[in-house]
């Protein structure tokens, strides 16, 4: 009665006012609020919510085949569940077909939709089967099955119909029959092959985030150390990694790669270790990295390979927060020399690294810049960014911008028909009937012109993603309306004539997408590490050690994959900074105390100690002294000395000082490279000046005289004295004889035995006085005093 009045456009007159009345103390307040609409024209989702048609959820599981042609029979299978609060009854679930869709735009219209709509949802089929539901309590489900021949459908022609599973029943409140639920898909339905079939590019991404650490271990082999296994969890049987290799190889498709997932696989199979906690313990997964790696290389035979730059650089945050921090963009260069040779020395292919690929195919005119600033030439954009005002959807090929870029621009819709939640089996279903629609709605927009699109998926899809991703192509594996190519094919394509060329503005640029770059503090942290990098490796006799798993590393913390994770790419970036600032302080000098200089001049010893594995070389020690009126070094303020030292030793660099006043002065140490650049922290001391003049000898040279002196009287008075007490005691016994000379054996008179009673001095070597060591190359003692 509502509807009537509202579509009459009268108001309510006092009789029914009065009426209206009764019928509220009857029935209560609800009917009265339906009873009272205004008199305006029902909006969509009203007329949606106007019989209750969303009571119930209606699931569409399966529904084959996928694009039908003559002779087949459609089967759709689901569930219908009961989401309200009443009870329902008397339900059927039946099938509604059409009407036939006219553009791309209609379909993402019906896409939109919910509720049950009387304007244009068609009539159930008559004749066709039904699946009877007598009862369904609040919160149950029910499964159905639903099987149609195709010359039962209604199908007049070639084209893109709308199909519908509603339930129709009654709930306590309601006793009469209504659709309380719906859903629509669709169904592309093309009896014959076209004449001009669509020429259709679908990218397979093989990427994954950065697991790899700028670490490796000390053997021979530099085994890389890993942040941590979660790669290989991907690489397993069931894994993401896994699914895409093995849905991959039988489908028509260009596989886009990251090499440094391939390049970290690789080590994989070849022993790696993992992080576990302070320590790295050998990784356990070598099989399943190589099982892998073979599928893979067996499944890119006889397929296009494109190499993207290595570790997958984020090419919009390289433009908009990157370039202006010097050395960024050579980055970019050198990740684009090793993407080729990577995937050829793993996969044994030759891959294309002409392809730059920003972020969700958004670009500008910095991005651009940079994404071709590293030789690629052609850039894979998307129809959201570089948009075509055109009532088709033209060829994906054509220049951008001067004319010297070529724009591979993938469409939006079948390029994100496969990023929500593919777990649920409604969802893919859903999703894959919508691709194929598109696609079929894209050839019949213009049956004379043949054309070539190109989809470009996201990056990293789940299992499920790329599950649904394979459902879809094998959709087309007819060929009725598209043909198969690759992305080279579809970058050569003749262009479009009316297409868009124009590179949008820096304004258009998604701002959902710029919230998720990387910070340009990311970009000054990897400066810092490449310049402390550049510092270290020059003093290295094997640099290749450092320089490589190190710049793979800077590399990886720019990567796309860091996208929303800014957490652990700021993590990621100071492991690599405090790794490789533990290593150059492997090479440092060696503390020193003070030390006393007694004389005009002395050899002061600098030790130089390095912990590498690895021998270095180009350093240079200088030693400034802060008075040289005071310490002179080689005749001047500083002096310098070349140093060499070999893995694991140390060296003492000996400087020849020359004092001149006494008094104390300070003194530094400091490394510098070849080229004058400070290598590690300065070392300061103080060295002690003591000089001793001519009158202090004098008096000590005096003092020992006197000691000698002494000494020689000393040795005549006990000689004289040895003497007497000999010839006493020879003429006690009656043995003395005058004159003859002692006998062969007898001491000489005022002779001793060599040896015997003489002093011994505390200098003398004795026979177990122990060989003075080597050099000590920890800090010296309080009190040291300089060689001389």
């Amino acid at each position: 009665m509502a509807e009537a009045a509202d579509i009459q456009g009268t108001g309510p007159s006092p009789a029914r006012r009065w009426l209206r009345r009764t019928i509220t103390v009857a029935f209560g307040a609800p009917l009265l609020a339906g009873l009272l609409q205004a008199p305006v024209v029902a909006s969509p989702a009203a007329a949606e919510d106007a019989t209750g048609s969303r009571t119930v959820d209606v699931s569409l599981d399966t529904l084959t085949p996928s694009a039908p042609v003559e002779g087949d029979t459609v089967t759709v299978t689901g569930t219908v569940t009961n989401r309200g609060k009443k009870t329902v009854t008397d339900a059927t679930v039946n099938l509604r077909v059409g009407p036939r869709m006219t553009s791309r735009s209609e379909i993402e219209q019906v896409t939109g939709r919910t509720g049950f709509r009387n304007d244009s949802d068609p009539a159930p089929l008559e004749d066709a089967p039904t699946v009877k539901i007598p009862r369904l309590g609040a919160g149950l489900s029910a499964d159905f099955s639903l099987s149609v021949p195709v010359s039962e459908l209604g199908l007049d022609e070639e084209g893109v119909y709308q199909l519908g599973v509603s339930l129709t029943g009654q709930t306590s409140d309601r006793q009469y029959d209504r659709v309380l639920g719906i859903e629509r898909t669709f169904l592309p339905y093309e009896p014959e092959a076209a004449e001009k079939k669509t020429q259709l590019t679908y990218l397979w991404p093989l990427i994954a985030s950065a697991h790899v650490s700028a670490e490796t271990a000390t053997d021979d082999q530099q085994t890389p150390v890993f942040e941590n296994d979660d790669l290989a969890a991907e690489l397993r049987p069931g894994g993401r990694l896994d699914q895409l290799v093995a849905l991959g190889k039988d489908l028509p498709v260009t596989w886009v790669v990251d090499p440094d997932l391939l390049a970290s696989v690789d080590a994989m199979a070849n022993g790696y270790r993992v992080k576990d906690g302070d320590r790295d313990v050998p990784g356990r997964n070598q099989a399943v990295a190589e099982r892998w790696l073979d599928a893979l290389e067996k499944a890119v035979q006889g397929h296009k390979v494109v190499a993207l730059p290595f570790a997958d650089p984020d090419l919009a945050s390289l433009a908009h927060r990157g370039k202006d921090v010097p050395g960024s963009l050579g980055h970019l260069q050198s990740a684009t020399a090793l993407a080729g040779m990577t995937v050829e020395t793993v996969l044994h292919v030759p891959a294309s690294t002409d392809f730059a690929w920003p972020a969700d195919g958004a670009v500008d005119p910095s991005i651009v810049a940079v994404a071709t600033s590293a030789g690629a030439d052609k850039v894979i954009a998307r129809s959201d960014s570089v948009r075509d005002d055109l009532p088709y959807t033209p060829t994906a090929a054509r220049p951008l911008g001067n004319g010297s870029t070529t724009a591979v621009v993938s469409d939006a819709l079948l390029s994100t028909a496969f990023e929500g939640d593919m777990v649920r089996t409604e969802n893919s279903t859903l999703a894959v009937q919508k691709f194929l629609a598109q696609s079929l709605a894209i050839t019949l927009e213009q049956p004379e012109d043949q054309r070539s699109i190109v989809v470009a998926p996201q990056r990293m899809p789940s299992v499920a993603q790329a599950q649904s991703m394979a459902t879809a192509l094998e959709g087309l594996s007819g060929k009725r309306w598209t043909q198969p190519t690759d992305l080279l094919a579809a970058a050569a394509a003749k262009p479009d004539p009316d297409a868009s060329t124009a590179v949008p503005s820096s304004s258009r640029y998604p701002k959902k997408l710029r919230d998720r770059e990387l910070p340009v503090q990311a970009f000054r942290d990897m400066k810092t590490t490449r310049d402390e990098l550049d510092d270290f490796k020059v003093v290295l006799t094997q640099p290749e050690r450092v320089v490589t798993p190190f710049g793979n590393a800077i590399d990886r913390e720019m990567s796309t994959s860091w996208r929303g994770e800014a957490r652990a790419a700021a993590i990621y970036r100071n492991d690599v900074l405090d790794y490789l600032q533990t290593l150059t302080k492997g090479v440092q000098l060696v503390d020193k105390s003070d030390l006393t200089l007694s004389g005009r001049s002395a050899t002061i010893p600098v030790t130089v100690q390095n912990k590498l594995l690895q021998g270095v070389d180009g350093l240079v020690l200088r030693l400034t002294s802060a008075n040289k009126n005071r310490l002179e070094l080689d005749g001047d303020g500083y002096a310098e000395r070349p140093v060499k030292v070999g893995g694991g030793h140390s060296q003492s660099v000996k400087f020849t000082a020359s004092a001149n006043v006494n008094g104390q002065v300070p003194m530094t140490a400091q490394l510098y490279t070849e080229d004058g650049t400070p290598y590690g922290q300065p070392m300061n001391f103080t060295v002690r000046v003591s000089e001793i003049t001519p009158t202090v000898m004098l008096v000590i040279a005096g003092g020992v005289l006197l000691l000698v002196l002494a000494g020689v009287r000393m040795y005549s008075q006990r000689k004289r004295v040895a003497a007497r007490n000999a010839e006493a005691e020879a003429a006690e016994d009656g043995t003395v004889e005058e004159g003859p000379a002692s006998e062969p054996g007898q001491d000489e008179p005022g002779e001793e035995e060599p040896g015997r009673d003489e002093p011994v001095q505390p200098s003398d070597p004795t026979p177990d006085t122990p060989d003075t060591g080597s050099e000590s190359g920890g800090p010296s003692g309080p009190g040291e005093k300089v060689d001389r």
